[in-house]
């Protein structure tokens, strides 16, 4: 490979293949989410505790004293809510459950004098503490949000469970209540009081400490999650910008990705010699890097190095989303992990951009069929726009946003206007005042309608934004249009761009990622296999959600060289999990509460507000 990348012995790469749970902690977990749902049914279903499992049920850690069923409930959950965490090999869950097992096994003895209840306790407990040493994995990043979502899905699973609870007993039942009185009887339960319900015997105990166990639990996690100390999310800092723009003013020129790691949500690892670096995010215990490092080829090694080390301490995932192939060389080679192709993206190279020919009749047409309309284009750098402008594009962006998540992450730098990025590229395409008008005020163009009167706006009607990519080239961050505007305005700006990039110093553009890129192409030719036919088709079918198929569409339009890409994994069966967590930090799908529009709207302009204000103190100064 290029690059003069050194190569590391096996042994180096067997130190750096982790972090790859080990067998210990794994198996813990499992035994004890596996106890733990022992306990939830022995809590919760009568006939369990009195059925062929009964001498187990009643053994179980927390099924102890006349509370049985409410103990060996909350036992359960605990169980199940640390069995995560101890298969990760977290320290805080080894530590709770090093403090519940021996509290079972001590209960066990003194309240039912039962050896087989501290026999149950201690097998988990042993090899806890003999393996003590692989339980050392650092807590996730975290927010105060967690405590409201514990809340909300800690209420919704005790609800749901309650409901279990107060119906299986069929036979002690007083009449027969309806739902609602069932609902009512497990919300007032929750909370410790007596619902509309009522038993026969002692059932409405059971019932009664069994609900109000799951209220307890889930006030006290929530109550644990909110005062606990507060890790925040990832965010770079000033002096790590300042780093990473440094690397890429030197090396900026190898990957079209490499701007897009200033993202100020995002947290980074230098190597050693500060002559490279790797960012990422935390997304569902995932350690996601995006690109390729950044910084001297030379250098990689040390700053991947760092990367593993710091997802072994904290027990993350890592992984690797859209290397380059000479990226994805060098990760593999470095750490035994594996490569997978995801995609292609799409690199335009200016020399060769024309309109001519038959090719790009489709594109040519459509372009002289806007302009016609009365449209204009405008291609500068972010330096050369005035305030004004600049503002009224960041509000046009925000709010001609399709969804109210903001989208993006490998390929994405998620501002416009910034400082700092004063070499960014921003195309805008304007309506001319007095173009061609219906007596209703609308242009006809082509086979629909566009709305010619000015909005909010002004004649702006779409935007694309391009980052810089080292010294001679672009790559696409973001396209927005006005809604009313004609179609095709997207290949409008593109085109405008490719035309302008010359007088810019502009040699190539990167335009957007296709995923799947060769399996579309290929399935769709002649003498395509029946595999990747049916693979073919079930991409198509999931670009109704995921646009894939339109993507590729849209960028084989303008004739470009394809660059393959990459993911990086240490095992087959962390795909899903990897791909979930891409979706999440793409934006594609949101765990987070929903934030109000119109809230978030004025968050959007408080930031605005305060950007213009950081702007004029350091004119200022």
């Amino acid at each position: 490979m290029s690059g003069g990348v050194p190569t590391r012995s096996h042994r180096m790469r067997r130190v750096l293949s982790g972090p790859r749970p080990e067998a210990a902690p794994v198996l813990v977990g499992r035994a004890c989410a596996l106890v733990g749902l022992l306990d939830i049914a022995a809590g919760v279903f009568p006939r369990f505790r009195h059925s062929r499992m009964h001498t187990i049920a009643e053994v179980l850690p927390g099924a102890l004293g006349p509370f049985a069923a409410a103990l060996s409930l909350s036992a359960g959950m605990l169980l199940l809510l640390l069995a995560h965490g101890l298969k990760r090999a977290k320290r805080r869950a080894w530590r709770a459950a090093v403090v519940l097992l021996p509290a079972g096994a001590l209960a066990q003895f003194t309240y039912r004098h039962s050896l087989v209840g501290v026999l149950i306790s201690l097998a988990l407990l042993a090899p806890l503490l003999r393996h003590r040493d692989q339980f050392s994995a650092l807590p996730d990043p975290r927010s105060r949000w967690r405590a409201l979502a514990n809340f909300v899905l800690m209420g919704a699973g005790s609800l749901a469970l309650g409901l279990v609870i107060v119906s299986v007993h069929p036979n002690r039942l007083v009449g027969d209540p309806s739902l609602a009185d069932r609902i009512t009887h497990v919300l007032y339960g929750l909370f410790g009081f007596e619902g509309p319900v009522d038993y026969q015997g002692n059932t409405s105990w059971t019932v009664a400490f069994s609900l109000g166990a799951l209220g307890l639990l889930t006030a006290v996690t929530t109550i644990y999650l909110a005062f606990r100390p507060e890790h925040p999310a990832a965010r770079l800092t000033a002096e790590d910008e300042a780093r990473l723009r440094a690397l890429l003013d030197k090396h900026g020129g190898r990957d079209s990705l490499g701007h897009f790691a200033l993202r100020r949500d995002k947290a980074v690892v230098f190597s050693p010699s500060g002559k490279a670096a790797v960012t990422y995010r935390v997304v569902s215990g995932v350690m996601l890097a995006s690109g390729d490092p950044i910084g001297d080829v030379e250098a990689w090694p040390g700053a991947i190095e760092r990367f593993m080390d710091e997802a072994r301490a904290h027990s993350w995932t890592p992984a690797v989303m859209g290397c380059s192939e000479t990226g994805g060389e060098v990760w593999t080679r470095e750490t035994g992990l594996d490569a997978l192709e995801l995609g292609d993206e799409a690199v335009v190279d200016v020399a060769d951009f024309s309109l001519a020919g038959r090719a790009m009749r489709n594109v040519r047409q459509m372009v002289k069929r806007i302009e016609r309309a009365g449209y204009e284009t405008r291609v500068r750098r972010v330096r050369d726009l005035g305030d004004a402008e600049l503002d009224r594009i960041r509000r046009a962006a925000e709010d001609w946003r399709g969804t109210d998540t903001e989208r993006g992450f490998s390929m994405a730098l998620g501002r416009i206007g910034d400082p700092a990025d004063g070499d960014c590229l921003i195309a805008t395409a304007h309506r001319i005042e007095g173009a061609a008008r219906s007596t209703s005020g609308r242009a006809a163009v082509g086979d629909g309608w566009a709305d010619d009167r000015p909005g909010q706006y002004g004649d702006l009607k779409a935007i694309l934004h391009f980052v810089p990519w080292g010294t001679d080239g672009v790559s696409l961050d973001l396209m927005r249009r006005d809604r009313s505007a004609d179609p095709g305005m997207n290949e409008l700006l593109i085109v405008a761009a490719l035309q302008a990039a010359p007088r810019l110093g502009i040699a190539r553009v990167s335009l957007n990622f296709a995923m799947f890129r060769s399996a579309l192409a290929r399935g769709e030719k002649i003498g395509a296999g029946p595999v990747l036919r049916v693979w073919r088709g079930l991409l198509v079918f999931m670009s109704r959600w995921f646009q894939i198929e339109s993507l590729y569409k849209f960028n084989a339009k303008f004739r470009p060289r394809w660059e393959p890409r990459f993911v990086v994994y240490r095992a087959s069966g962390d795909l899903p999990r990897i791909g979930f967590a891409a979706m999440q930090a793409e934006g594609f799908v949101n765990l987070a509460l929903p934030v109000p529009r119109f809230l978030r709207r004025r968050t959007v302009a408080s930031r605005a507000c305060a950007h213009a204000v950081a702007e004029r103190d350091v004119r200022a100064a």
